[in-house]
């Protein structure tokens, strides 16, 4: 069990570079078409299967989402999926240095909500 959920996780990474492929005219008609579902279903506020049943919730994101993501990487051509995840872990790093930047903004913030609401 533990195995398939790191390969869960594995696959779930490459959410960010199947919306990079998307945006490629190379990338097949239904791949992306698949792509767009994943993307609709993964970051769709309403949640399609009830994670309050703990069995409906491992079935969504232990099967369907990775098995979607699955089958849309293996239609879309290795050269471009990879290129995609290089520029997809590049983007993500970019993001992740710019988040730092926002903390100490935050935490003023938080501080000063608590001044307001105490």
């Amino acid at each position: 069990m533990f195995d398939f959920k790191r390969r869960a996780s594995k696959l779930k990474r490459d959410i960010p570079a199947l919306i990079l492929a998307l945006k490629i005219k190379e990338t097949p008609l239904i791949a992306k078409l698949l792509a767009g579902i994943i993307m609709v279903y993964a970051f769709s506020p309403i949640d399609f299967i009830p994670d309050f049943i703990p069995v409906l919730g491992y079935l969504d994101d232990l099967i369907i989402l990775p098995l979607l993501i699955s089958i849309t990487v293996k239609l879309i051509p290795n050269e471009i999926m990879e290129n995609c995840r290089m520029e997809a872990s590049t983007h993500i790093n970019k993001i992740n240095k710019r988040w730092l930047y926002s903390v100490p903004f935050i935490l003023i913030w938080l501080v000063f909500s608590l001044f307001i609401f105490k």
